[in-house]
């Protein structure tokens, strides 16, 4: 199980950080965890990604600089410390975990990928 928490509502330019926890398994194997947003009439889009491996991480362009993705192996839980918020990162956000990621990096944005997702949390960011 993967459950999502920390969203809320915060202006622009503000803060927040989400916590992805899992239970059930841990982060400890060679995982990839990806975190997704979805906006209203929008798809789903990959966000950030981290390697559990390894620590290895990936981001969209949009949020590069801006989002931090971490993981606490102690805490089995994963972490998107999201700063310089804007109202277009409003949006549902959600994690997935993929349990068999390719050890090139590649498809990690791609949400066929992920085996298991959380509910998510919702993110509104006002202007």
């Amino acid at each position: 199980q993967l459950v999502e928490s920390g969203g809320g509502l915060v202006q622009a330019g503000g803060s927040l950080r989400l916590s992805c926890a899992a239970s059930g398994f841990t982060f400890d194997d060679d995982y990839a965890i990806g975190w997704f947003r979805q906006a209203p009439g929008k798809e789903r889009e990959g966000v950030s990604c981290i390697d559990s491996s390894d620590g290895r991480t990936y981001y969209i362009d949009s949020v590069e600089g801006r989002f931090t993705v971490s993981i606490d192996n102690a805490k089995n839980t994963v972490y998107l410390q999201m700063n310089s918020l804007k109202p277009e990162d409003t949006a549902v956000y959600s994690c997935g975990v993929d349990f068999f990621p390719n050890p090139d990096g590649s498809m990690r944005f791609r949400r066929s990928s992920y085996d298991y997702w959380g509910q998510g949390t919702q993110v509104t960011v006002s202007s």
